[in-house]
């Protein structure tokens, strides 16, 4: 899929199982672009946000108010919901896209930009992004490129924490829109979605101490930076990212032809021929994971680094649709309940509140 598909049709495969056909992708690509402006009500909700939100905070909130806006395809009553599975999937995948880029143009004060439909999803978001009233912004295809094969790869990846919230709040017969702004809200944790914003902060840190890397592998070898080792190691792959060696290559390709020469990817570089070669980093299986390139391709796009989480959420959202119908679709569905094991006290006698100290 990263070599010969784009973003568009892979998400249509998550959500519909299937590669489309001509016809079906066609059809695909005309409800994105139908779906992508806002209801013209929604410019109200962002200047109700103070200036300098967070992107992610205000992502989760229109995300959720898109129940309000088509009250027909968020009952909330899942046989109804499922009936019209195919237009709320389009709207979610397309306006998750233009609440982003209307969010960062808030958080710099900026006017939004509508969206055109003669452009291709990815270029109509850098577009809302980008441009000016006075001047649009123009996509290379490498820019577009390399923002297709961001997308694509953070369109799914198991049950992780986001993608689990949308599925427990499925399960309780949520509307699509609230479970993905659940998702969306635990994306928004560092330790989740923000992965990637940690990276650039390693970098950059690096960077200012006037360091290539090469003292900082040193430091983190003996333990006294082996906290702020972001970007390495996975929870789930036990080698390689698969993921990190195709956006990697990507990184290379991208900077190049942009013509830009960044010092942090140098850095980068240093600490990736360290993790694949230096024991240190082999024995203990902490080799690059997509995180670790995907912010320097936000950098290179020029997208901040506020931004980061909030272009995973759009990639992710394909994965969270699926996700919620697979739940929503099953008849045997049950509300989810996890359990736990208590371990206070078996037995306390009441205080009265003169006797409490």
């Amino acid at each position: 899929l990263a070599q010969y598909s784009d973003f568009v049709e892979t998400a249509y495969l998550i959500i519909h199982g299937e590669l489309p056909n001509a016809k079906q992708r066609r059809h695909f690509g005309d409800l994105l672009r139908l779906h992508s402006p806002v209801h013209s009500a929604m410019d109200h909700l962002f200047e109700g946000f103070p200036l300098g939100s967070h992107p992610m905070a205000i992502l989760s909130a229109l995300l959720n108010s898109l129940g309000c806006y088509y009250p027909h395809l968020a009952t909330n009553r899942v046989q109804e919901d499922l009936a019209n599975f195919e237009e709320a999937s389009a709207i979610a995948i397309s306006k998750v896209r233009t609440i982003a880029a209307m969010s960062y143009r808030k958080s710099r004060g900026l006017p939004y930009i509508y969206p055109k439909r003669t452009l291709p999803y990815c270029e109509n978001f850098l577009h809302m992004m980008f441009s000016q009233p006075y001047e649009d912004y123009v996509c290379t295809p490498e820019v577009a490129q390399a923002l297709n094969l961001f997308l694509l790869l953070h369109a799914d990846h198991e049950q992780n924490c986001s993608t689990s919230t949308v599925r427990m709040v499925g399960s309780s017969a949520a509307n699509m829109f609230t479970s993905i702004s659940a998702g969306i809200s635990a994306l928004s944790g560092p330790l989740h979605g923000g992965a990637n914003t940690a990276v650039m902060g390693m970098l950059q840190a690096i960077h200012d101490e006037g360091d290539d890397g090469t003292r900082f592998i040193a430091a983190a070898k003996s333990g006294s930076k082996s906290n702020r080792l972001m970007g390495f190691g996975h929870a789930v792959y036990k080698n390689f990212d698969p993921r990190a060696r195709i956006i990697g290559e990507a990184c290379d390709i991208v900077l190049k032809r942009l013509g830009i020469d960044d010092p942090l990817l140098h850095i980068a570089k240093t600490l990736e021929q360290a993790a694949l070669k230096d024991d240190y980093f082999v024995s203990r299986k902490l080799y690059p994971n997509v995180d670790f390139y995907s912010g320097i391709i936000m950098r290179a796009l020029g997208i901040p680094m506020n931004m980061f989480t909030t272009m995973f959420a759009i990639g992710r959202t394909p994965g969270y649709i699926s996700n919620w119908r697979e739940v929503a679709s099953n008849p045997k569905g049950r509300i989810y309940r996890p359990r736990q094991i208590y371990v206070g006290a078996t037995k306390r006698d009441y205080v009265p509140m003169v006797q409490r100290h």
